[in-house]
């Protein structure tokens, strides 16, 4: 199945969402021009309106995740660093920002988001990634690669999401935590940017891992099915529903994981993971990420012979939000 070009606007000129799965990137999330049934409030979109922009990067010495977030009331920012050798984090960074002025979030996944905390500075764009907290620094280069997934629908709860997924892009950089230097060159980065009006109370569980030949992104919860889709050789391949199975009260555990239409099936060894949890009282989550690698086969239809796909390092998580 080939999925058809993205629009250029996610929501059309009558106000209606132009819900389904595409190719290409978009241009424009413009929530405040939604027509019956999809409209809200100005209030109650700056209570519900989330945005988040987050990059892994992956390789086989270090693998690092970084993401700046919008909450439409305040605004956050992560970063860590992951020593795939010795198993451990070994550089984190968690603040809270200043609403409207810590994080200024693209407006779409080819835009650049910035967050800025006293000396602390991160900046994501498109091609590039610089982050400054102290003594964890990385510089780090991406290049475009074809196609994005555009995924769009309705929320229980809320009204409706959008996101943008990148297939593994070729890394080169470095990563630098205190004396230490490590080189990403020969790595893989992927990108998440999503945008949407989303329930008080959300949920999901995440899947994501790339080589520049194969890749995948999962998520079982809010979203549903919506953005789950395989890149393989170039393509996107749209995926059904995905059943995680991993214990959440020891997620360094294996997991399994396979989509209903048989295309995918997966092992997921854990090596590791940064997790946190908040309560801010009107607000709380509570958020692990593991890291690790993934083992099993990858089927671009059902009659198509099984793609083998060994040690390839990624992600899962388990997320729940009131926010």
């Amino acid at each position: 199945m080939t999925l058809p070009a993205a629009p250029q606007h996610v929501v059309d000129g009558a106000g209606q969402p132009a819900f389904g799965r595409f190719a290409g990137q978009t241009a424009s999330f413009d929530w405040a021009a939604l027509a019956a049934p999809y409209r809200r409030s100005a209030w109650w979109r700056h209570f519900h309106h989330k945005r988040w922009h987050y990059i892994a990067l992956a390789c086989d010495e270090i693998f690092c995740a970084v993401a700046i977030v919008d909450l439409g009331w305040t605004s956050t920012a992560f970063a860590y660093a992951f020593d795939r050798r010795a198993r451990k984090l070994v550089a984190a960074f968690s603040q809270d920002g200043i609403p409207g002025i810590s994080a200024q979030l693209a407006d779409h996944a080819g835009g650049a988001s910035r967050f800025r905390w006293l000396s602390q500075r991160i900046a994501l764009g498109p091609q590039s990634l610089a982050l400054r907290c102290g003594g964890f620094e990385i510089d780090a280069q991406f290049d475009a690669a074809g196609p994005l997934l555009l995924a769009v629908g309705a929320v229980d709860g809320g009204s409706v999401h959008a996101t943008q997924k990148s297939p593994g892009m070729a890394l080169r950089g470095a990563v630098r935590i205190g004396a230490r230097c490590f080189s990403l060159d020969g790595g893989v980065a992927s990108i998440d940017y999503s945008n949407g009006l989303l329930a008080r109370d959300t949920d999901w569980r995440w899947a994501c891992a790339h080589s520049l030949e194969l890749g995948f992104n999962l998520q079982a919860g809010y979203f549903g099915a919506n953005e789950n889709v395989l890149w393989l050789n170039g393509k996107i391949i749209p995926l059904a529903a995905a059943r995680f199975d991993f214990d959440a009260r020891d997620p360094l555990a294996p997991w399994h994981i396979a989509t209903a239409d048989g295309l995918l099936e997966l092992d997921f060894t854990p090596e590791g993971a940064r997790s946190e949890n908040k309560n801010l009282l009107v607000a709380a989550s509570s958020y692990i990420q593991p890291i690790g690698t993934f083992r099993g086969v990858a089927r671009a239809n059902s009659g198509a012979p099984a793609v083998v796909i060994k040690q390839l390092v990624g992600v899962t998580e388990d997320h729940r939000s009131r926010w």
